[in-house]
């Protein structure tokens, strides 16, 4: 059949040829300059793309810089600028041979044609594929647009126009021979990606996995080694908690009541702590606050402040010195009155000490506190020590903290172990009370050598409740022949940050 019999021309014409057209010779174009022929090609190009099927969308694809011979061609194919609107063929123009089907050379030949010469014949035979060419010039389904070329792994529309090019036989212009070449393959910048061509950075070609991650990592062991390291952070700003954070350590208050018929400062209640026993807790970087009483009955000034909030936001508890402990506290009567004791006191100190020791807070008692902290577990004190053991030797004298003497420690005791190997461990002694009968759970750490009368004590049911009968504050002033009570210090710390939460 003919080009204008072909279904898939998109040009039917609506009448039969006449045997003026099918004898009519098409017209050869003569040689023409580089230039012109450029020119042609450019033009004829234009216009074939304008003329195309609808099916076959134009390309802007132009090959300026094609330089080509012309070359006899054939038949011009159906849809070309050629083969409509009786325009003059053009050798650059992409055509057919004139031998591309049976069915045209028979109809050349019956309508009394003469064959092409030799220089017009193509140089190889035609092969099933450009006879396919003939109804689809293009060679490939033309995307919707240039981008949907790219897409689809064609590089640009010359790429589409080369292509059509190779499959357009060997009667193809130069020009679209040239077009092919320049446009078939991809520029060196542009890579590329077509269908099943894997991109840098897709899972398939990292093996499905990130290169950083193991061979055998699964999401459970990724999953696994991210809650370590988390529980690994945290448990180093926890540590940093634990061992950083500076202590905060309370001290009880003494208390001063109102002289009778006192002006100033004496008509008033005050509250104090004696300077050395806070710079001696504070010798080991710690922070010390005073604990004063609290009066949520109070017509002045009430508050809803209790004990127990001192107790659950500090770290420790220092009961240092003063006032004796009253007889009404351990249930006995005062023997005189000037031994009548500190009763408010001792209610203040006894529910400050027992808010500590639920907290599991640690305790240290220094002379009075360790006399409390023998009455808070039901134990009794002698009232005064020149009366009740005539045979002691004295324990409060004129000199106050220069008065001293030894110790010795009972087997076992633990605080012969924090204090270590001492060849004469002496200290002050500033008290006319003493432990009489020790309280539940309460164990003798130290004695007083020459007359055996009660210095330290220990509770066994917390962590560290240790009452020491002398004053350590004072022992750095006194001399070097004091016992160093540093030791002890340093262990109710330690008790304190270990208990800390």
């Amino acid at each position: 059949m003919t080009d204008a019999q072909d279904p898939k021309s998109p040009q039917q014409p609506t009448q039969p040829e006449s045997d003026t057209n099918k004898s009519a010779t098409p017209p050869q174009t003569p040689p023409a300059t580089e230039a012109g022929t450029a020119s042609a090609s450019s033009a004829s190009s234009s216009q074939s793309s304008q003329s195309a099927s609808p099916s076959q969308p134009s390309s802007d694809y132009v090959e300026a810089g094609t330089q080509a011979a012309p070359r006899a061609t054939g038949k011009p194919v159906a849809g070309t600028a050629e083969g409509s609107g009786g325009m003059p063929p053009n050798p650059d123009t992409l055509t057919r041979p004139s031998h591309a089907s049976e069915a045209s050379a028979s109809s050349d030949a019956h309508a009394g044609t003469p064959p092409p010469t030799p220089a017009a014949q193509p140089a190889a035979h035609t092969t099933a594929a450009q006879v396919a060419s003939d109804h689809n010039p293009i060679g490939v389904p033309a995307s919707k647009s240039t981008e949907d070329v790219k897409a689809a792994g064609l590089g640009s529309a010359g790429g589409s126009i080369g292509e059509s090019g190779r499959a357009g036989a060997a009667g193809a212009g130069a020009s679209g021979s040239a077009a092919g070449g320049a446009g078939g393959g991809e520029p060196p910048h542009q890579p590329t990606f077509g269908a099943g061509a894997t991109r840098p950075g897709s899972p398939s070609s990292m093996g499905g996995q990130p290169s950083y991650l193991q061979a055998g990592d699964s999401p459970w062991s990724v999953l696994r080694r991210i809650m370590s390291a988390r529980f690994r952070a945290w448990y180093d700003r926890a540590g940093q908690r634990i061992t950083q954070r500076t202590l905060k350590i309370g001290i009880s208050a003494r208390i001063f009541h109102p002289e009778p018929g006192s002006k100033g400062l004496r008509s008033k209640t005050l509250q104090y702590l004696e300077e050395s026993i806070a710079h001696w807790v504070m010798s080991r970087d710690v922070l010390v606050f005073m604990i004063p009483t609290v009066d949520t009955q109070g017509l002045l000034h009430p508050s809803h402040i209790r004990l127990h909030d001192y107790a659950k936001h500090l770290d420790g508890l220092v009961l240092q010195g003063g006032a004796d402990v009253s007889p009404l506290t351990y249930s006995e009567v005062a023997t005189r009155h000037e031994w009548q004791g500190d009763r408010m006191r001792d209610m203040y100190e006894l529910e400050l000490l027992h808010e500590f020791v639920e907290q599991g807070k640690p305790i240290l008692g220094v002379c009075r506190g360790c006399q409390l902290i023998n009455v808070a577990f039901g134990g009794t004190l002698h009232q005064d020590i020149a009366t009740d053991l005539p045979e002691a030797i004295p324990h409060v004298t004129e000199t106050y903290e220069h008065n001293r003497h030894t110790l010795t420690f009972p087997e076992g005791s633990s605080l012969a172990q924090m204090l270590g190997p001492v060849d004469v461990p002496i200290v002050n002694s500033i008290h006319h009370q003493s432990v009489k009968t020790l309280g539940r759970d309460l164990s003798v750490e130290a004695v007083c050598a020459e007359d055996g009368v009660v210095e330290a004590i220990r509770y066994r049911k917390a962590p560290f409740v240790m009452g020491l009968q002398w004053h350590p504050e004072f022992h750095r002033a006194g001399g070097p022949e004091f016992l160093d009570c540093t030791p002890v210090l340093d262990n109710f710390l330690r008790a304190a940050r270990e208990t800390r939460f």
